[in-house]
């Protein structure tokens, strides 16, 4: 699907969005018009979604994680109750990651919040207007080992 050259491209702008086209073109050894082709043929293809700035969020105030698992009430669920539930989920600002889950549980959300009482303030507030969820069980995350956004393009592992 990637060749050695794509691969490339796309390490270097996961881990400095802000490479310059000049610097991809040196490190993957093309012209930089056949770089800029390649990267804009990445973007088409939809490899690249986008460009964004990390922020720090312990600079920001944001410095306590938690996830929070939620259960969608059966006796409501009815055809597309989920998935609404899910959209509404989503567009909440503390909701930084919503996965819909096999098991017990409905949803597994991961939230920033400045300290336990905005994380109270959150669950009451935020996930409270919901009535379709039932319950939620929330852990808090005392340190982060490896958080990262990045993706794994090591050819090897991937079993190429």
């Amino acid at each position: 699907m990637l060749d050695e050259k794509d691969s490339r491209i796309l390490e270097i702008l996961q881990a400095d969005g802000r490479a310059t086209n000049v610097e991809l073109a040196r490190a993957v050894e093309l012209t930089p018009s056949a770089t800029l082709e390649r990267v804009r043929k990445l973007e088409e293809r939809g490899l690249i979604k986008g460009y964004a700035a990390l922020l720090d969020p312990h600079a920001l105030g944001l410095g306590l994680t938690a996830f929070i698992f939620a259960r969608v009430d059966d006796r409501d669920d009815i055809v597309g109750s989920a998935e609404q539930t899910a959209e509404e989920l989503a567009k909440l600002p503390s909701v930084l990651e919503l996965h819909h889950l096999a098991g017990e549980d409905c949803f597994l959300l991961k939230v920033r919040a400045r300290d336990t009482d905005d994380l109270y303030r959150i669950l009451r507030d935020e996930l409270g207007q919901f009535k379709a969820i039932r319950g939620t069980r929330t852990t808090i995350v005392l340190k982060t080992v490896k958080e990262s956004v990045g993706l794994p393009l090591d050819r090897e592992r991937a079993g190429e």
